[in-house]
């Protein structure tokens, strides 16, 4: 079932994505974009949150099909991760952050057995690094690490070599391609603007300086 351009029109229509090429953000990083993504207000439109976990079912099933656990990554990937592993009926846990301050210090949330085939729900991967860093905490509990399910990525090298760097397969609904033409194809970019996204995601640290 996955469709990279339905996921695309889901998060512009719901403005979990937004597009300002010519007005660009800045991310907590200091990174100038001219994206900017909080898949979190996904979560408030029914049709795109149900069609996001089913999206995320049939991924698991075609390509985890012995998948014993579902892990959601703080904050993003908790709510899907949880609607996802109620419909497989699996046992679900999450990723902190960082340490709990208090109490056992925990940075996996839940119920987790040793060598437990798990699959980890994110919302959204950029660099990779709180992506893989929630794998290495999957792992050092205990966890047997299938892969790793996101709605989007924005496609960087960077994210691919820490991805296969840590040895933990990656498949995303959708992608900062398919974003682009349904963007063009929909009025939400201008042809000119194309080019500035392509050489923005090559380049992303240095964009716009």
């Amino acid at each position: 079932m996955k469709n990279e351009k339905q996921i695309a029109k889901y998060l512009l229509q719901s403005k979990a994505i937004k597009l300002q090429p010519s007005n660009p953000y800045t991310w907590a990083s200091g990174w100038r974009s001219p994206i900017y993504c909080d898949n979190r207000k996904t979560l408030s439109f029914p049709e795109i949150r149900n069609y996001i976990r089913d999206s995320f079912v049939s991924v698991i099933k075609e390509h985890y099909p012995e998948v014993e656990l579902i892990a959601g990554v703080a904050t993003g990937g908790i709510a899907q991760g949880v609607l996802v592993a109620q419909e497989l009926n699996l046992p679900f846990v999450y990723v902190r952050s960082s340490p709990k301050g208090h109490g056992l210090q925990n940075l996996v949330e839940g119920v987790l057995e040793k060598n437990q085939k798990t699959v980890v729900i994110e919302d959204l991967v950029s660099t990779g690094g709180s992506s893989i860093k929630a794998v290495h905490a999957l792992r050092d509990a205990g966890a047997d690490i299938l892969g790793m399910s996101a709605i989007f990525t924005y496609g960087f090298a960077v994210a691919e070599h820490n991805f296969e760097k840590a040895g933990c397969k990656l498949i995303t609904l959708g992608d900062y391609t398919a974003l682009s033409q349904v963007a063009a194809e929909e009025g939400v970019i201008t042809d000119e603007e194309i080019p500035v996204l392509t050489q923005w995601r090559e380049n992303p640290e240095y964009w716009g300086k």
